[in-house]
C-alpha cells in the first residue's frame, strides 16, 4: 500500500512507470484468481440478511468466492452467453450479488439494474442490452423485485432464462420455514425458462472455467446512468477500467487486513468498482448489511455495533447516510475505524465536523462518475483534506477545466476559474462511453477528455472543487432525477404555460426537487391543486416536487428558454431564510461567484446568534457570506 498524502505522492506514483507497464491481469477472472491464490483462506465477502449485531451472517473466503464465480460463469456460458452477450441482474445486496457481477463479466457482459426503477424502464434496459439472462430474486416477503422482474421480462422477449436467487437460504430457525408459506404471488406471465440459482450453479464445475478466457481487454459491463426517472443511458465499461479502479484502492488505501463496511447497492458503480474491485486488488474484506443496505430495517440503529462486530477499518458512505447516523449515539467500540470515504453528493462542513467529533474519524470526500468507470479524484486519506473539495486527481487521471463556446472552440481555464470538468484516465473509453453512438457525439474534447457536464475549478494546490452542473440533473441523495419528468407532469395541467424544475438545497438529501410555474394568462389554479396534479402525473415518487411556486413570469433567455440559474437563486434564498428563522440573520441576495458558484449573502436584521447561523447553514453545502 503506497502513501497518498499530497500531489507529490500522486506524481511520484505516475513517474514510477507508465500505467500500461504495471503488472496487472488482462481480465476480471484473472484479477480474482490472483487474489484467491494469494489469500485463499482470508474472508472476502460477508452478508447479513438481518441487521442485528448478533444476527447470523454468511461469509465466503477468497477461495470459495472464486469457486462460486467459476460455477456461475460456467452456468451462464451453458445458457448461451458468449463474450458479446448480456447477463442482467435485478438484485438487492446479498452474498450472491457480487458473484453474479463477476461471473456475468467473465462469461459475457454484465448489466446491473437498479431495482427501484419501474418495470417499463427495466424492460427498456433489457431490450437495449439485448440481455439473454436475467438474474433476480425469487418472490420474498417485503420486496416486489420478483414481480417487477416478471413484468419486465414479459416485455423483453430477448430474455431466454430467468435465474432466481432465494434469500430464504440466509434465514435460520423458524423464519426459514415460514417464508415459503407467506411468499407473495407473482402474477405476470412470460416465456423465459426459470432456473433456481443454487441448484443450477451447484451442478457446474467449480475448479476451472469450461471456456476460454482470452487475455485481452473488452467491454464487460453496461451500467445505466441516472436513478429513478427518465430512460437511463447505458455506459460501457472495460476490464481495464474496472481493474484500474481496483488498482487505485489496492495501491493507495487498502491491504488484506482491511475490512470495508459497504451498505451501498451493488448495482451502483461506487460499490461495484471503488469498493469491490479494491477488495479484489488488495485482499480486503467487504461487509454488506441487509439486502437494502442503509435502507434496511434497523441498519442505522445497529450501525455502530456492526462496525464493532466486524472490526471495520473503512466506512463507505454518502452524505444522507452520515446525516442519519449523526442522529444516533455512537453506542459501540468503533476504534477500529480509520477512515470514512464519502461520494455521490457534496458533503456539508457541519456534517463533516459532527462525524469527526462523534467518531474521531475524518471523512475523505471523492468524485467519480459512471461514464468514467467511476473514480476521478479523492481527498488524501493520510493528507490534507479540503472539506468541500473532492480532492486530488488520482494517479493516471488527468483533469482539465475547459470552456467550450458555441463555435466549438476550447478555452483552458486558469487556476480557480470555473469551467467544465473534463477527464481522461484508464476508465474512460474515448468515443464509446455510451452504447448508443449518437449519445457519444460531442462528448469528448480532443477525442480524449470526457466532458462530464459538471462545473468546477482546480485551486493552486491542485484540489478539484465542484461548483455546479452544466447539465440540469437534480441529485437527490445520490439518485439522479431528470427535471423534464417533473416539468412534463406540471405542463400536462391546462393552466400551466411554463414549468422549470430544479434541485433546492436540503440538509439531508443534498437536493430535493422543486418546480416554479408560470400560468396561462387567465390561469386560476392554486399551488395546492398543482401539488395534487403533480402527485397524480409524476410516476416516480422521488421526483414529486417538495415545493411548487407560481411566479408571474419565469426568467427566460433571449431565445425563450427558462433561465434556471435565477430559479436556483430564488430557491436558495427561500430555503436558507427558512433555516435562519429566529437567528437574527437573513439572505438578502444570492450572487454568482466566479470561484464558488452561487453564494448566499447574509444581512443582520438585529441581534444575531452567529454561532447558530454557522451551525444551521453548515448543514448545507452551498457557500454563504456576510455583507459587512
Amino acid at each position: 500500500m503506497g502513501r497518498f498524502v499530497n500531489y507529490d505522492d500522486r506524481n511520484r506514483i505516475e513517474a514510477e512507470m507508465a500505467y500500461e507497464a504495471r503488472d496487472l491481469p488482462a481480465t476480471l477472472y484473472g484479477f480474482l484468481e490472483r487474489t484467491a491464490h494469494r489469500f485463499p483462506n482470508r474472508p472476502a465477502i460477508s452478508f447479513q440478511l438481518m441487521s442485528g449485531a448478533k444476527d447470523p451472517a454468511t461469509t465466503l473466503n477468497w477461495r470459495e468466492l472464486l469457486a462460486r464465480v467459476t460455477r456461475t460463469a460456467n452456468l451462464f456460458r451453458s445458457l448461451g452467453v458468449g463474450p458479446g452477450d448480456t447477463v442482467a441482474y435485478l438484485l438487492p445486496n446479498s452474498i450472491e450479488t457480487p458473484v453474479v457481477l463477476l461471473a456475468g463479466a467473465t462469461a459475457g457482459i454484465v448489466n446491473p439494474i437498479n431495482p427501484l426503477l419501474d418495470p417499463e424502464q427495466i424492460a427498456g434496459i433489457l431490450r437495449e442490452t439485448n440481455a439473454k439472462v436475467l438474474v433476480t430474486l425469487k418472490a420474498f416477503p417485503k420486496t416486489d423485485i420478483a414481480q417487477k422482474a416478471a413484468e419486465a421480462v414479459a416485455s423483453a422477449p430477448n430474455v431466454s432464462h430467468v435465474v432466481e436467487i432465494d434469500l430464504n437460504r440466509h434465514l435460520h430457525g423458524l423464519k426459514r420455514f415460514i417464508v415459503p408459506l407467506i411468499r407473495p404471488k407473482v402474477t405476470a406471465q412470460h416465456n423465459a425458462k426459470l432456473l433456481d440459482f443454487e441448484a443450477a450453479t451447484n451442478a457446474q464445475e467449480p475448479g476451472r472455467l469450461q471456456f476460454d478466457d482470452p487475455q485481452q481487454d473488452r467491454i464487460a459491463a453496461y451500467f445505466h446512468t441516472g436513478g429513478t426517472t427518465g430512460m437511463p443511458k447505458l455506459a460501457q465499461h472495460k476490464y481495464s477500467g474496472m481493474i484500474y479502479n481496483g488498482w487505485l484502492g489496492g495501491t493507495l488505501l487498502f491491504d488484506e487486513t482491511d475490512v470495508l463496511m459497504c451498505p451501498l447497492p451493488m448495482f451502483h458503480v461506487f460499490a461495484a468498482y471503488p469498493v469491490l474491485m479494491s477488495c479484489i486488488a488488495s485482499g480486503a474484506h467487504i461487509v454488506m448489511p441487509t439486502p437494502a443496505g442503509y435502507r434496511g430495517e434497523g441498519v442505522f440503529d445497529n450501525f455502530w455495533k456492526l462496525i464493532e462486530r466486524w472490526k471495520c477499518t473503512f466506512l463507505i458512505t454518502v452524505p444522507t447516510a452520515i446525516s442519519a447516523l449523526m442522529q444516533r449515539p455512537v453506542d459501540a467500540d468503533v476504534s477500529s475505524l480509520r477512515t470514512a470515504i464519502s461520494g455521490s453528493a457534496p458533503l456539508p462542513l457541519e456534517l463533516y465536523n459532527r462525524f469527526r467529533q462523534a467518531t474521531g474519524v475524518e471523512i475523505a470526500e471523492g468524485y467519480g462518475l459512471t461514464e468514467a468507470t467511476c473514480l476521478v479524484s479523492c481527498n488524501p486519506v493520510d493528507g490534507l483534506k479540503k472539506v468541500g473539495s473532492v480532492g486530488i486527481p488520482l494517479p493516471y487521471t488527468h483533469v482539465r477545466i475547459l470552456n467550450h463556446d458555441d463555435a466549438g472552440n476550447v478555452h483552458e481555464c486558469a487556476t480557480d476559474e470555473v469551467g467544465e470538468i473534463c477527464v481522461a484516465n484508464p476508465g474512460v473509453i474515448p468515443g464509446s462511453t455510451y452504447t448508443e453512438a449518437e449519445k457519444n457525439h460531442r462528448l469528448f474534447t480532443e477525442d480524449v477528455y470526457l466532458r462530464t457536464g459538471d462545473l468546477g475549478r482546480i485551486d493552486a494546490d491542485g484540489y478539484l472543487w465542484i461548483t455546479g452542473r452544466a447539465k440540469d440533473l437534480i441529485i437527490r441523495g445520490g439518485h439522479n432525477i431528470d427535471p423534464a419528468e417533473i416539468e412534463d407532469g406540471l405542463l400536462s395541467h391546462p393552466q400551466v404555460a411554463f414549468a422549470g424544475a430544479i434541485g433546492q438545497p436540503d440538509s439531508f438529501a443534498g437536493e430535493l426537487p422543486c418546480v416554479y410555474v408560470e400560468l396561462v394568462s387567465d390561469g386560476t389554479v392554486t399551488v395546492e391543486e398543482l401539488m395534487e396534479h403533480a402527485r397524480n402525473h409524476i410516476h416516480e415518487r422521488a421526483a414529486i416536487p417538495k415545493h411548487v411556486e407560481i411566479l408571474p413570469e419565469l426568467p427566460k433567455t433571449a431565445v425563450g428558454k427558462i433561465f434556471k440559474p435565477d430559479l436556483r437563486k430564488l430557491a436558495i434564498a427561500r430555503v436558507y431564510n427558512e433555516v435562519l428563522e429566529g437567528t437574527g440573520a437573513s439572505v438578502t441576495e444570492v450572487v454568482d461567484d466566479r470561484k464558488r458558484g452561487l453564494v448566499a449573502r447574509l444581512v443582520r436584521d438585529g441581534e444575531v446568534d452567529e454561532a447558530e447561523v454557522k451551525r444551521r447553514l453548515g448543514e448545507h453545502t452551498r457557500p454563504w457570506e456576510w455583507i459587512a
